[in-house]
């Protein structure tokens, strides 16, 4: 019997399968070829890398952005079930409209108004590819970089980028490593680390986008969502912070009981006309960096598998697929169809650097920039 761990909302349930019959079931989602994924950029050779931990559950990923391809586990009744959206090639990924898929996101996940900030009274420029902001680290971000990669076993891969100074305008030579685990409780776990020779910003996440209900399965708009968040940040029409943080209290914004994502999408709110639906940052609550701590749980309707988000980090970026336009085939053959999949981004607020009350995203040469978050996966009946 395999059985998926449950840590918060409830008890184990298990499922009535065999090792041997889900790694079968398993070969026939998992389509993806390491050719597909080997080639040579900027000198440096890509590949696809697969974990596997003792249940079975598989990650894919690629060293081309630190990238999470795909992600299997069995819903409710046993069946492989990839839950991460993706695609079947790296030049599918260099080509895709969007570029973030999966991705290792940095320097700066988020956007930064203007593309500017200052540190010790000097202005940093950097390159504006989101409207008048910078979005996710600028023009070339880590999504598009080839990483050095150390498959550690077969449940850990490390991931490893020197960001060199004034990489897209950012000042400081950083060096990153991003370690992810299959651990043997379902967890993908995300452990960041990042040193710098000068002062500079950093703020890391990944942008893996997931369906619950399997990868061409339809909207997510049926997902059950629960965040741990009593405040959001309100943005302006360019999604860069305008105001304090706002009580989620009688708005689309409460999710602090299980709501579905489409329930309330829809509403008249001119914060959901901002960002096309969901694409805010949740204050979590009873953040300590100290230990991680919950700060979501998503449930696919069609399948049971659940989804718990935990982090160190303060806030949770929460993504509802608003962009996405049927211009990219994933690796299942379907479409990105608009909101076929969403984001949970654990990290810090956007634009930091322009925000004094906000926490501090400045890492300054002596010190070591350290971060983990995860994603825990079992089913509900």
């Amino acid at each position: 019997m395999l059985c998926l761990l449950i840590t918060t909302f409830g008890s184990c349930n298990t499922i009535n399968n065999n090792a041997g019959s889900l790694i079968d079931s398993a070969k026939q989602v998992d389509t993806l070829s390491k050719i597909a994924f080997q080639t040579v950029i900027d000198g440096k050779k890509t590949d696809l890398y697969i974990l596997k931990n003792s249940n079975n559950i598989q990650a894919t990923f690629t060293n081309y952005g630190g990238r999470l391809v795909g992600l299997i586990v069995p819903d409710r009744e046993g069946k492989p079930t990839d839950v991460v959206v993706g695609f079947s090639s790296l030049n599918q990924y260099k080509e895709s409209t969007e570029p973030y898929f999966g991705a290792t996101i940095g320097r700066f996940g988020n956007r930064i108004a203007k593309g500017k900030f200052t540190l010790d009274g000097k202005e940093y420029q950097l390159f504006t590819n989101n409207g008048v902001n910078t979005l996710h680290g600028g023009k070339i971000g880590f999504q598009d970089v080839v990483w050095e990669a150390h498959q550690i076993d077969k449940q850990t891969i490390e991931f490893i980028y020197l960001s060199k100074d004034m990489e897209e305008g950012f000042p400081g030579n950083l060096n990153v490593k991003v370690r992810y685990t299959l651990t043997n409780n379902n967890e993908l776990k995300m452990d960041y680390e990042a040193t710098t020779d000068k002062k500079t910003v950093v703020n890391l996440t990944n942008h893996a986008f997931f369906n619950l209900n399997g990868e061409g399965s339809g909207t997510i708009l049926k997902h059950l969502v629960q965040i741990n968040s009593d405040q959001y940040i309100p943005v302006d029409s360019t999604l860069i912070p305008n105001k304090n943080f706002e009580s989620v209290r009688g708005t689309p914004f409460d999710f602090r009981k299980p709501t579905t994502i489409g329930q309330r999408i829809e509403s008249s709110n001119v914060q959901l006309k901002n960002g096309n639906g969901y694409d805010h940052n949740f204050i979590l609550n009873n953040n300590t960096a100290s230990k991680l701590n919950l700060a979501a749980k998503v449930i696919g309707d069609k399948t049971g598998i659940v989804m718990e988000v935990y982090t160190q980090e303060p806030g949770l970026q929460f993504y509802s697929g608003n962009f996405m336009q049927s211009k990219n085939t994933f690796k299942g053959g379907s479409k990105d169809d608009f909101r076929t999949a969403f984001c949970m981004e654990t990290q810090h607020f956007p634009d930091s650097p322009n925000q004094p009350s906000f926490p501090t995203t400045v890492l300054n040469s002596k010190d070591i920039y350290k971060t983990t978050s995860s994603y825990k996966f079992y089913v509900e009946k």
